[in-house]
C-alpha cells in the first residue's frame, strides 16, 4: 500500500517530476530557501536582530521543520527514482544520502540539531546556516552545470592544483634561502614564506612581505611570471569544461527532438517532456528555439501538426513558431 504513496512522493519532490503538485512544491521550497538566506543576512545586523529576535527564531524553527520533513521524505522515496530500481531499499537510501544534493539537504538542517549537543558560537552557526543556499542547486540548471563541470574535470583540476602546490613549496623554499638572513621576521621559516609565495603566485601581491635583496627581487619576478601562467590553468580547464557541457546538453536536447518529432505528431505529453528536459539541462528558451529551427532546416519536409486541431506547429518556409 505504501508503494503508490512513495511513487507519488518521489514524483512530487523531483524537479522534473510529472505531477500536478511538483511545480508548486518546487516554488514553495525555492521561496523558503530565499527567505532563509535573507533572514540570515539581516540577522547579522545587530539592531535588526535585537528588534526581531523572536520572529527570526520562530521562522528558523519553521524552516528547519519543513527542511527536515523534506529531507526525510526524499530519503524515504528515493528508491522509486531512476537509477535505484535494482538496489534494495536500504542500499538505495544509503547511496542517495551520499549524493551531493542530499548532502546539501543534510547540511541545511544539521547545524540546528548540532546546537542541542554542542555549544556553538552564534556567528559560526549563522555562517553555517547559509549553506542552505546550496539547496537551490537542485532547482538551478546553471548550478548543476557547474557541478557537472567540476565532476567531469576533477582529474584535470587535481593535476593543476598539484602543480600549483608544488610551485608554492618551491617558491617559499627559494625565497626562504635568499631572504631569511636579511628579513628573519618575515622569511624566518618556510611556512612563514608560504604567505608571500601564495600572494606572488596568484599575482595578488598584498605588499606586507616583499624581498629586499637583488636576488630576492629577481626570484620574485620569475615567480610572478610563472604564476601568471599557472593560475590561468584552472580557469582554462573550467572554461573548456563549460563549453563541452553546453555542447553535450544541446546534443542531448537535439536527440530528444529527433525522438519527439519522429512521427510528425506533437502531443501535449511530448511538449511537457521537452520542457522538463529543457529545465533539467538548464537551456534557455532561445537555445531551444535555435535547436528546433536547426532541426526543421535539417528536415524541411517534416509536417509537424497538433493531434487535436491538425494545425502545423511550425512554418518551415519562414522558420517561425505559429501561435
Amino acid at each position: 500500500m505504501l508503494q503508490p504513496l512513495r511513487k507519488s512522493t518521489a514524483r512530487i519532490l523531483s524537479v522534473d517530476g510529472n505531477h500536478r503538485y511538483s511545480r508548486i512544491v518546487d516554488l514553495v521550497l525555492i521561496g523558503l530557501i530565499a527567505l532563509n538566506v535573507l533572514a540570515i543576512i539581516l540577522e547579522s545586523v545587530t539592531e535588526f536582530e535585537q528588534q526581531h529576535q523572536l520572529a527570526l527564531q520562530l521562522f528558523d524553527y519553521f524552516s528547519v521543520s519543513v527542511f527536515t520533513i523534506e529531507y526525510l521524505l526524499r530519503v524515504w522515496s528515493c528508491v522509486e527514482l531512476a537509477g535505484y530500481e535494482d538496489d534494495t531499499p536500504a542500499k538505495a537510501r544509503l547511496k542517495y544520502i551520499f549524493t551531493p544534493l542530499a548532502v546539501f539537504d543534510f547540511l541545511a538542517i544539521a547545524p540546528f540539531y548540532l546546537a542541542f549537543f554542542i555549544s556553538l558560537d552564534l556567528r559560526f552557526l549563522r555562517v553555517v546556516r547559509l549553506l542552505r543556499v546550496f539547496k537551490l542547486t537542485r532547482y538551478s540548471g546553471a548550478m548543476n552545470l557547474v557541478l557537472d563541470v567540476f565532476k567531469e574535470e576533477s582529474s584535470a583540476f587535481f593535476a593543476a592544483f598539484f602543480v600549483l602546490i608544488t610551485l608554492l613549496i618551491l617558491a617559499s623554499s627559494g625565497i626562504y634561502l635568499i631572504e631569511h638572513d636579511i628579513q628573519p621576521e618575515v622569511f624566518g621559516s618556510i611556512p612563514d614564506a608560504m604567505w608571500w609565495a601564495m600572494a606572488t603566485l596568484t599575482t595578488v601581491g598584498y605588499g606586507d612581505s616583499v624581498p629586499v635583496s637583488a636576488g630576492g627581487k629577481i626570484f620574485g619576478g620569475l615567480i610572478t611570471i610563472i604564476g601568471m601562467g599557472m593560475v590561468a590553468l584552472p580557469a582554462g580547464i573550467l572554461a573548456s569544461g563549460f563549453i563541452d557541457q553546453v555542447h553535450r546538453r544541446r546534443s542531448l536536447y537535439s536527440n530528444q527532438l529527433e525522438q519527439v518529432f519522429g512521427d510528425g505528431v506533437i502531443t501535449e505529453e511530448k511538449q511537457n517532456n521537452l520542457e522538463r528536459l529543457r529545465e533539467q539541462l538548464g537551456l534557455s528558451e532561445e537555445d531551444v528555439e535555435i535547436l528546433t529551427l536547426e532541426y526543421l532546416k535539417k528536415y524541411p519536409s517534416k509536417d509537424l501538426r497538433c493531434p487535436h486541431c491538425h494545425q502545423p506547429f511550425f512554418d518551415n518556409s519562414h522558420n517561425q513558431t505559429k501561435s
